[in-house]
């Protein structure tokens, strides 16, 4: 515009041309302000967002509400927000009387890091613009994955055959040694820890801690090989949902449990209660995705691992080939608690119809509780009933 101006304001010195002259002096004006605007702009701007509630559920609507507050008082035109979340892309939200609110539908479940957030400043003419860069408000949007409360598990049929009294021989308990320390007179020989005596010349006692075990372990297989279906609705999200479930089920029955994630890094969330422990687990269920090509039975191969060494495991997986059932069917021989849950990937992609395969009829006749979920089945249905288990399989 400056350029046109200065063309305009010579081509009316040539022609002789008063009007030309008062429009090329306008346009030279407006270049103008609209650069001392910018720099007027450039004041303290500072912004707020809140993102509602500390954790979403996946498939409900999330609200970002931002607040816009300047220093300077020049009018504007357009002003707007502008920032990245994840994999949802770039978020544009239009600021009016200094607040924005920006609405995400049926946001699937994940963690979605919230950066790269700028505010866009436009002058009432719309010939500059100001952008101010924030780099102080990064917090994240957690969407966590819709859990299904269950009232009975397809696993209750199975316990029916262990008496209480074997239940509490089996149940994991325990001290481990802590340090030693002087003896004192009075106490106990049965506490003296001898080979630290011996090596110290006097005696020395165990100071021993209570390290109670979990009871059972639900382990989440994150085989990327055997994922299915768009994001949010995949058969990934499926065993998320299942996974989650059962950990809440068995917390809430009083029992401590250990949610494993068959990532790359193996991570373990442990939870005892649902109101001190329980959002860790959501938090980990929020942010898992399937990164893993290592297949279940590796993840079933050593019996010393934290994913199978407490005496009761559940498997959540897509994938339950030979090699994984035969790791199953051993555990089981050596008188764990095993029961699975089965994922039908290609449902999921829309080719269902192929029934059980093999090896989970085989997992099922040799006494392992197995449930399977399908796409477009409820999943509180699914985990209370199991199938049954024929012998003939």
């Amino acid at each position: 515009m400056l350029a046109l101006g200065i063309a305009t304001l010579a081509a009316s010195w040539a022609f002789g041309s008063r009007p030309l002259a008062l429009v090329g002096t306008g346009l030279v004006l407006a270049a103008l302000s609209g650069k001392l605007w910018a720099l007027a702009a450039r004041g303290r701007v500072s912004l707020q967002r809140r993102t509602g509630r500390p954790a979403h559920v996946e498939g409900d609507d999330v609200s970002l509400d931002y607040r816009l507050e300047r220093s300077s008082r020049l009018p504007l035109g357009t002003a707007y927000v502008v920032e990245t979340a994840g994999r949802l892309g770039r978020l544009q939200a239009h600021v009016r009387h200094g607040r924005a609110r920006l609405v995400l539908e049926r946001v699937p479940r994940g963690r979605y890091p919230l950066t790269d957030a700028e505010v866009v400043l436009e002058d009432p003419l719309g010939l500059e613009r100001v952008s101010v860069g924030f780099g102080g408000i990064g917090d994240a949007l957690v969407v966590v994955p819709r859990i299904v409360v269950l009232d009975r598990l397809f696993t209750d049929a199975g316990r029916d055959a262990f008496q209480g009294r074997r239940l509490l021989l089996r149940r994991p308990s325990g001290v481990d040694l802590h340090s030693v320390r002087e003896y004192e007179h009075g106490e106990s020989l049965r506490k003296v820890h001898w080979p630290t005596t011996a090596r110290r010349g006097q005696l020395m006692v165990k100071e021993l801690e209570d390290a109670p075990r979990d009871d059972l372990t639900v382990l989440l297989d994150c085989d990327a090989r055997a994922v299915s279906g768009p994001p949010g609705a995949s058969s990934f999200d499926a065993q998320v949902r299942a996974a989650g479930s059962l950990v809440r089920a068995y917390v809430a029955r009083g029992k401590r449990a250990a949610l494993v994630l068959g990532t790359r890094s193996l991570t373990v969330v442990r939870a005892s209660s649902l109101e001190s422990d329980w959002s860790l687990v959501l938090q980990a269920l929020a942010a898992v995705e399937p990164e893993s090509d290592r297949p279940l039975a590796r993840l079933l191969a050593d019996e010393r691992s934290p994913a199978i060494r407490a005496p009761e495991l559940v498997v959540v997986s897509a994938a339950l080939d030979d090699a994984a059932v035969d790791r199953l069917i051993g555990l089981a021989a050596r008188r764990r608690r095993i029961s699975a849950v089965w994922v039908d990937a290609p449902s999921f992609a829309g080719r269902g119809g192929g029934g059980d395969p093999p090896a989970l009829l085989r997992l099922a006749a040799s006494g392992v509780p197995v449930a399977v979920v399908r796409s477009g089945t409820d999943l509180g249905i699914a985990l209370s009933g199991g199938i049954e288990r024929r012998a003939s399989a």
